[in-house]
């Protein structure tokens, strides 16, 4: 079903989302492959990925597979220690192998990687003939401008098991995050104390998001679903203040100045 991968290259691209589930876009259909990529990340961080729920998702393959082969990559999957519990929704074809295989189908996942997928769906207005233009309404007053947001502040600490989620806006904690504790923003995320748990800014996928903490010392780091854990930040950045965005598709940790 798909070409022979170089060694280097990743067969499935693992994105972060809310409450712990992780989206494993499936690039090349390897199971080996997908096995091996997926036995490495719970190797590397087990307190993450042992046992994580994962959703699949085909939409980066020219076809959908059959059921027979997603059963084989499930139990793969199952193995190297991790457990799938859902297909990312797709087609009618998606839909329909998530029946055979007994998977619910699960939307959530799709805008972190498709966010104008819905734009380039609509079909651009037909343009009026000459003959059929009338005179353009009178301008309406412009409406007073909304007020602005200005985020979810959480001003004490967030401890180990507690999970704190700014929708649709920027989240600030002024104090520390736990191991264990879980921030999650739409927007960015500002910590003024140290981060020892885990932060996931533009959770609905903006990738401008940014997060930026006083001491860091996090589990685990994600802008639109792109993450690092902490066995893979450079030594030298951990305890220091830092800031984090995603650039050219990767994720960028530096020390603030």
């Amino acid at each position: 079903m798909s070409a022979t991968l170089p060694d280097y290259a990743q067969a499935g691209e693992l994105k972060i989302g809310q409450v712990g589930i992780a989206n494993l876009r499936i690039r090349h259909l390897d199971i080996d492959k997908l096995s091996a990529e997926m036995r490495e990340r719970v190797r590397s961080a087990p307190k993450l990925f042992d046992r994580a729920a994962v959703i699949l998702d085909f939409g980066g393959l020219s076809d959908t597979p059959d059921a027979a082969t997603v059963k084989a990559l499930v139990a793969g999957l199952q193995s190297a220690g991790v457990l799938p519990i859902g297909i990312a929704y797709g087609t009618s074809d998606i839909e329909t192998l998530s029946k055979a295989v007994g998977l619910p189908l699960l939307a959530k996942f799709r805008a972190s990687y498709e966010p104008l997928a819905a734009a380039a769906e609509t079909p651009a207005p037909k343009a009026k003939s000459v003959a059929a233009e009338v005179a353009p309404e009178p301008a309406k007053p412009v409406a007073a401008a909304a007020k602005a947001d200005p985020g979810l502040v959480h001003v004490q600490p967030v401890r180990s098991g507690q999970q704190v989620y700014a929708q649709n806006r920027d989240l600030t904690v002024c104090a520390t995050v736990g191991a264990g504790a879980e921030v999650i923003s739409d927007g960015s995320i500002h910590i003024y104390g140290a981060l020892r748990g885990r932060a996931l800014a533009g959770a609905g996928g903006i990738e401008t998001a940014r997060i930026f903490c006083r001491e860091f010392h996090a589990e685990l780091v994600a802008v639109a679903g792109t993450y690092k854990v902490l066995e893979e930040i450079p030594k030298t950045l951990i305890g220091k203040p830092v800031q984090i965005w995603l650039e050219n598709e990767q994720l960028r940790i530096e020390e603030l100045a």
